[in-house]
């Protein structure tokens, strides 16, 4: 639905006296959509506006009491279809929702101040503040807040009790026999969005906010990201590309190089530790694979066991295999570390 709030304010406004207009428009930033447009006009301080009259910050908050007193009586008659509008939509997102993604909801950029103008004249929305836990959010039911704690500490007990990510259909599927929350997906899309502890990754992965794979931060994790994407191993260039955004090729090889979480398994190609693939060159490979068996093994076992750890060609395996500083055969052409 489409209002033009730039007017709706305007109206709103014109029975107010000149310095009880210009106090509401410096408070809220509600000046020309010329300098909204530009990126937003910045609300202005108590303190910075009495500057401006020559009056003591108190005074400044009393003019923007009583004249948001007055605007409010007006606005229960003159804005009842936005005010519906604003009430509709929070209703459908189980009756409470994330500032940042309301007001986007609601209108374009340049009108946010005019949309949190309109939601904090209006009787029907509570604003909460942003706390440690949680970002801003309004709501039209004070009940919605213990909902969403419910659903929350749910969502969190069950990442950690899963310890990966999951999408929000995986989360409904599970609950679905025993789910106690009465609400839809929206509802839940909702209330984890208020949660600073969960984060939704552009994948549609939801996970604690410190996950990498759900936050990432700098190139080391963007890499991650890419191979728990792809879930194969991956030549750094095509990391690099996976990665996108100019990706400098050289400072992924970097980071691959230099992060645990990452395993060298073929000529320039690598694959997350988390798979089970093991550091270190074919030899150690080798040497591990014997190692683990407790016992010589014929050249076909070593091959297998080899070839699960590292893209190699069969030659480069039988090549380190035969080094004789590092291997011998029994009676039997069984290999076997050799000691010392």
């Amino acid at each position: 639905m489409n209002f033009n709030y730039q007017v709706i304010c305007n109206n709103l406004l014109k029975e107010s006296s000149p310095r009880s207009k210009d106090v509401l428009e410096k408070r809220f930033g509600l000046n020309s959509l010329s300098q909204l447009a530009a990126g937003g006009k910045e609300k202005r301080t108590l303190e910075s506006i009495g500057q401006d009259f020559g009056i003591c910050r108190e005074r400044v908050r009393q003019i923007e009491k009583d004249c948001l007193k007055s605007v409010k009586e007006v606005a229960r008659v003159s804005c009842q279809k936005p005010f519906q509008y604003f009430e509709n939509q929070i209703r459908l997102s189980g009756n409470l929702r994330k500032e940042d993604s309301l007001v986007s909801e609601l209108a374009p950029s340049k009108f946010k101040n005019q949309i949190l103008f309109l939601l904090t004249i209006g009787d029907q929305f509570q604003r909460f503040q942003e706390t440690q836990d949680f970002y801003s959010f309004w709501t039209v039911d004070l009940n919605s807040l213990p909902s969403a704690k419910i659903v929350i500490d749910d969502f969190i007990e069950t990442l950690s009790q899963k310890n990966k990510s999951l999408t929000m259909d995986q989360y409904i599927k599970e609950k679905t026999p025993t789910l106690k929350f009465g609400v839809g997906s929206r509802a839940l899309f909702s209330y984890l969005e208020i949660s600073k502890c969960i984060l939704r990754n552009p994948q549609g992965m939801y996970g604690f906010s410190n996950w990498p794979e759900i936050n990432p931060k700098g190139v080391k994790d963007r890499a991650y990201l890419a191979f728990k994407k792809e879930n194969k191993p991956l030549h750094f260039v095509q990391v690099a590309k996976t990665i996108g955004r100019e990706t400098n090729i050289q400072t992924v090889h970097n980071e691959l190089i230099k992060d645990p979480r990452f395993v060298l398994v073929g000529r320039g190609i690598y694959a997350l530790s988390e798979w089970g693939f093991e550091p270190g060159v074919v030899r150690e490979v080798i040497a591990d694979t014997l190692k683990k068996a407790g016992k010589p093994l014929e050249k076909p076992e070593i091959l297998k066991e080899v070839l699960k750890q590292r893209l190699v060609k069969e030659d480069t395996i039988f090549l380190n295999l035969n080094n004789k500083k590092y291997f011998s055969k029994d009676p039997r052409g069984r290999y076997y570390i050799r000691e010392g």
